[in-house]
């Protein structure tokens, strides 16, 4: 049957049918890890809170999302990831259910912050080249306190 008024009526039919079987997206509230206990946190990442916001200070130029589409991951929350991976050495499927995150999404966040640990790994960590062995190990004594 033909309409004069609209072009296909078919299309917007199944436009509605579509429109009515698709499942309403739900959304998890994103947590403020900062708001936790120092002991929590400690247990939870193995860092205190002023060092998770200098590592997130340190890393936020290379793991920041540039396009803030959807529901992106802020670069604290995306440390934070990384920092219960590092520290619990699990699977990505126990920090998945851990944080409330999707698996694709602990595994990008983990990459990012690794990547950025090992782009600042030359400015950081600093290996004696030019001191004699004998000097370097005289020092290191003196500083454990073992003279």
């Amino acid at each position: 049957m033909d309409c004069p008024f609209i072009r296909n009526p078919i299309d917007i039919e199944a436009v509605l049918i579509r429109n009515a079987l698709r499942r309403e997206r739900i959304f998890q509230p994103r947590l403020d890890v900062l708001s936790f206990p120092e002991d929590f946190l400690f247990e939870r990442y193995r860092f205190s809170s002023n060092s998770i916001i200098y590592l997130n200070n340190l890393l936020r130029p290379h793991i920041t999302n540039l396009i803030h589409r959807g529901r992106a991951l802020t670069s604290e929350q995306i440390l934070c990831v990384a920092l219960r991976f590092f520290a619990n050495g699990s699977f990505l499927y126990n920090i998945r259910d851990a944080e409330h995150y999707g698996k694709a999404t602990v595994c990008r966040a983990v990459r990012k912050v690794t990547l950025a640990l090992k782009r600042l790994l030359p400015v950081m960590v600093v290996f004696p080249g030019h001191k004699p062995v004998r000097t370097i190990k005289e020092e290191f004594h003196r500083i454990a306190g073992c003279d």
